[in-house]
């Protein structure tokens, strides 16, 4: 090391038990491994670029690379000890379960339940079927017909309200005018803002 260099680094006084000699001969020694570290670097970093080179003129891709590192750790994890443990005893474990009577009597259950509700579902479907089939030929004027809905008072109500409403709107046609009444001030009736229904 120069002595500008040595300017720059902080000196810490001595470990104790090391001469002064022995320092300087630790300091050298690191300031070698230092430059041995940059050189081992740049000589990785001049490999590494020869390698992409090579690659990219085989036509190796990064995710080609990554596929192969992937299904390579994945064969690796099977072929395991620890896997392979792992495997047999959820095989034994899913071999009790299905052999065990309490598995196969839930199964059983099941199944009747499925069947049952399967069964239950079909027979509604089919009574709303006839029923939406029975109410489709009933007609909604026919009920309106009938004399005694006539003869409520609701109804009659209503009447009376569609007839009001019919003869506010119709009214200023049998004037010999098209159109509705546009101002309040023009003698005719207007239509109420809320009709009362």
């Amino acid at each position: 090391m120069d002595s500008a260099s040595q300017g720059v680094v902080h000196r810490t006084p001595a470990v104790e038990g090391l001469t002064e000699v022995e320092e300087e001969e630790l300091r050298a020694e690191l300031a070698k491994v230092e430059e041995e570290i940059v050189t081992l670097r740049q000589v990785l970093a001049a490999k590494e670029r020869h390698c992409g080179e090579l690659k990219r003129r085989l036509g190796l891709s990064t995710l080609g690379e990554l596929k192969q590192n992937l299904s390579r750790s994945w064969h690796d994890v099977q072929v395991s000890t620890a896997y392979v443990k792992t495997s047999e005893k959820l095989g034994e474990w899913n071999e009790k379960v299905t052999q065990s009577d309490l598995y196969k009597k839930t199964q059983e259950t099941l199944s009747q339940a499925g069947q049952k509700t399967s069964a239950a579902l079909s027979t509604m479907g089919s009574a709303i079927s006839r029923k939406l089939g029975d109410m489709s030929s009933y007609s909604i004027r026919h009920s309106i017909s009938m004399p005694v809905m006539r003869n409520s008072a609701t109804f009659k109500s209503f009447e009376d309200r569609v007839g009001t409403i019919k003869s506010k709107v119709v009214g200023g046609r049998e004037n010999g005018s098209d159109n509705l009444p546009s101002s309040p001030g023009s003698g005719d009736q207007t239509l109420p803002d809320h009709a009362p229904f």
